[in-house]
């Protein structure tokens, strides 16, 4: 089959409960050759707008269409086995009698089945594995022994559900950096499901936030994590800080120093702050209350004289300790500024 373009998502509704919408008019685009990671909490939808692309969730409202094609839309509904739709669930769903070769064949048609899934399980560097079964392989095998039989029927989009969630830490990035290999080689448009921002970070070349059922930011992982549109979407992608202040002679003054604005004078804000924005400095402004270090760096809880709390970011081999008297400088990079 050839590859989706374009796949969009608009207006998604779909509600299980009279109270309770699971998606409310949520709008997104997938392209060929570009992962896009959906990040939320969990409840926040990201699983039913998943299956609603796969066909396995009927919508009550909005449309999904693929190339110009309605595959969910008011009078159109496509059953999942008419769409172009590789699937990858947490839980792999291998058959238990079958073989890694025999798995990755099952649904494929034509006397070169056995080749193609050959080839997809040299695609994932499991050729040599062929023969085994699912209990013979490792959690990481058997993953990639999934994807090998998402992409056999060359899907035209590939959807995954938290589907490194069953690896130890240890095993889960160089899994998901092999997968992410060999969806970018296939080069089909792919919507990877994450509540692990990490994760999503590393992955995507498109992120998508989700909350309460809604796409509320979606753009690159980096523009992202640094101009987030709510202090929602800046908590779903990493730890911040909140205050809030007015704009005065072009400054907006904070706790722990002051950034220069082009917002009119006068202007209520609320400034989200990541720890990485704090600098430990010499001086005496705040106490040092508290030092968790996570190999190379240490994040150190500091109280102001106002008896606030607020949390820096430094490197491991800064000397802090608890009881120490510091002062500490903003860094305006790490600092998102929004209108109230």
């Amino acid at each position: 089959m050839s590859r989706v373009e374009t796949l969009s998502i608009r207006g998604a509704r779909r509600a299980f409960t009279k109270n309770h919408a699971a998606l409310e008019s949520a709008s997104l685009e997938l392209h060929a050759g570009e992962i896009t990671a959906l990040l939320g909490a969990s409840g926040s939808g990201k699983s039913t707008l998943l299956r609603a692309v796969a066909g396995l969730e009927q919508l009550d409202a909005g449309e999904i269409t693929a190339d110009g094609v309605t595959w969910t839309g008011p009078k159109t509904f496509l059953a999942p086995e008419q769409r172009r739709v590789g699937l990858v669930f947490q839980d792999y769903a291998l058959f238990p009698h079958m073989t890694a070769v025999e798995n990755v064949a099952f649904g494929l048609t034509g006397t070169d089945r056995k080749s193609r899934a050959l080839d997809q399980l040299r695609a994932v560097e499991l050729e040599h594995k062929a023969s085994q079964y699912p209990h013979e392989l490792s959690g990481g095998e058997q993953q990639r022994v999934a994807l090998a039989r998402a992409l056999a029927p060359r899907p035209g989009v590939v959807l995954l559900d938290e589907p490194f969630s069953g690896l130890d830490r240890r095993l889960r990035g160089d899994v998901r950096q092999r997968t992410m290999d060999v969806l970018r080689a296939a080069g089909t448009a792919v919507l990877f499901v994450t509540h692990d921002a990490e994760e999503a970070l590393e992955s995507a070349d498109q992120l998508a936030l989700m909350d309460a059922g809604r796409i509320i930011q979606c753009g690159a992982p980096q523009d992202v994590w640094f101009n987030p549109v709510s202090e929602t979407a800046a908590r779903l992608v990493g730890d911040v800080q909140t205050c809030e202040t007015v704009v005065a002679a072009g400054t907006a003054v904070l706790p722990l120093g002051t950034i220069q604005t082009d917002l009119p004078d006068g202007t209520s804000i609320l400034a989200l702050i990541r720890p990485q924005a704090v600098r430990v400095v010499e001086g005496d402004a705040f106490s040092i209350v508290g030092t968790t270090y996570s190999g190379p760096n240490c994040d150190v809880t500091l109280k102001a004289k106002d008896g606030t709390l607020w949390t820096a970011k430094a490197p491991a081999t800064q000397a802090l300790c608890v009881g120490d008297k510091v002062s500490v400088n903003l860094d305006p990079a790490f600092v998102t500024l929004l209108e109230r």
